[in-house]
């Protein structure tokens, strides 16, 4: 008799700190959810059971035995929803599994860093509906098994009927969702928030520590201006998601420590726990996505014709971190990029 296939609503695939958070705010509102990841972090919940946190002082719990983990889709799944939540690199590696598992038209929602992820998915399973979006907060993996939202924020995503019945499911779990005509936008604003994660990477600090560092805070405004400056020739608008339009964000970044702590007060509202991705990355010897990130500006602006050395420059850095692994200062980072 064949097996019976686990009842699942909603797959997440790539169970690391984002995927593990959304997955695990439905599945505490009773959402069954799949987790499909490396043993690294599926044995902890197995073990341990799954635990989030947020600078809210908000925490949830889910017992071991209470989880549904794979390391791979078992065979019949058919979830009603598919949130992609692998490193960019492994974007055409997962898709070409989902498309292989799953039925035609299932939704995907790619929630990953960077601009291209949604569509290299979608060119290498055709058969899926992948849909573009954006997840705005930091989550840090603090222990086994526990994640801690350290930033605050809401989901995008781009807007289809197909997802109209999940976003009263997502906002009671408290992950709720912003929908979008145009995810492109949406996706260069997060991105240029983002640009701090090589810097925050490369600093070894945590995020308000390193945020409040006015020599790390000037090499994110250079790398902002350089960017802002490739989408400007591409005639791309990147939409506010901090609390100032994007082109004012490199002047806040310049200012000295006591002015910038004034008006930036919202932009530090960050726990002590938080940390970048790439942060983690790095330390654990992983490959990082810094070519979603300075290496999409680096792309964007050879398109035009022109160039990004700050990003191409950061792109170099975090490469070749593995043969020197040391943090730099904020005057040493300042040199490697040129600027005085």
């Amino acid at each position: 008799m064949a097996e019976e296939a686990l009842p699942v609503d909603v797959l997440v695939m790539g169970a690391g700190a984002i995927g593990c958070y959304i997955g695990g705010s439905l599945a505490s509102e009773g959402v069954r959810v799949l987790f499909v990841g490396r043993p690294r972090v599926l044995e902890p919940l197995e073990r341990h059971g799954l635990r989030l946190s947020d600078l809210d002082d908000g925490e949830r719990y889910m017992p071991p035995g209470t989880l549904q983990v794979a390391e791979r889709i078992p065979p019949g799944v058919r979830p009603g929803l598919v949130l992609l939540t692998v490193k960019s690199g492994a974007t055409a590696q997962a898709a070409a599994e989902l498309g292989a598992a799953l039925p035609a038209r299932t939704p995907v929602i790619s929630l990953q860093n960077g601009v291209s992820n949604a569509s290299t998915a979608a060119h290498v399973a055709p058969t899926l509906q992948v849909l573009p979006g954006m997840v705005p907060y930091n989550v840090a993996e603090i222990g086994p098994g526990a994640f801690h939202r350290g930033t605050t924020g809401r989901l995008a995503v781009q807007d289809d009927a197909v997802l109209r019945p999940w976003l009263a499911v997502f906002e009671r779990a408290g992950v709720p969702v912003d929908r979008h005509k145009n995810m492109l936008p949406v996706q260069w604003g997060k991105l240029l928030l983002n640009l701090n994660n090589p810097v925050n990477a490369l600093s070894g600090l945590p995020l308000r520590r390193q945020l409040l560092d006015r020599g790390y805070r000037r090499c994110l405004a250079a790398l902002m201006d350089e960017a802002l400056e490739a989408l400007s020739w591409a005639h791309i608008k990147p939409v506010q998601l901090a609390a100032v339009p994007p082109r004012r964000m490199p002047v806040i970044l310049r200012l000295p420590n006591p002015m910038f702590r004034v008006i930036a007060a919202r932009m530090l509202r960050i726990d002590d726990k938080a940390r970048s991705s790439m942060a983690d990355d790095l330390a654990l010897g992983r490959r990082t996505e810094i070519d979603a990130l300075c290496g999409e500006v680096v792309r964007l602006a050879r398109s035009n014709g022109a160039r990004a050395p700050l990003s191409a420059k950061m792109v170099e850095l975090v490469e070749a971190w593995p043969e020197r692994p040391h943090a730099l200062s904020a005057q040493e980072l300042l040199a490697a990029l040129g600027l005085k």
